[in-house]
């Protein structure tokens, strides 16, 4: 209920059960997902590219990326290690987003 001094019985379960993943195999557009190695939520990149690429017919522009020894907030600013994958993000683009 944000800062507003409210409390909800309910709450946020209904996305907890929510088939976020189901019908990923079936984009067609490009897409690439790109986490930290060291992040605590790369394991939901590897799923999610794992789900999105299996029985589909559209995996050619498909990529994940994982960035070694990089940390989740490494990717927004670099973290002083050169994390952000500036070429590959742009020959991605410039590749799918014609």
């Amino acid at each position: 209920m944000n800062s507003n001094g409210g409390w909800n019985v309910v709450g946020c379960e209904s996305l907890l059960n929510q088939p976020i993943l189901q019908y990923s195999n079936e984009i067609r557009s490009a897409v690439l997902i790109v986490h930290g190695e060291k992040a605590h939520s790369c394991y939901f990149s590897r799923d999610a590219y794992a789900n999105m690429v299996k029985d589909s017919k559209y995996t050619d522009n498909k990529e994940l990326m994982i960035i070694p020894d990089a940390v989740h907030t490494d990717l927004y600013d670099g973290g002083g290690k050169d994390a952000i994958p500036f070429e590959k993000l742009q020959s991605f683009f410039e590749e799918y987003l014609k």
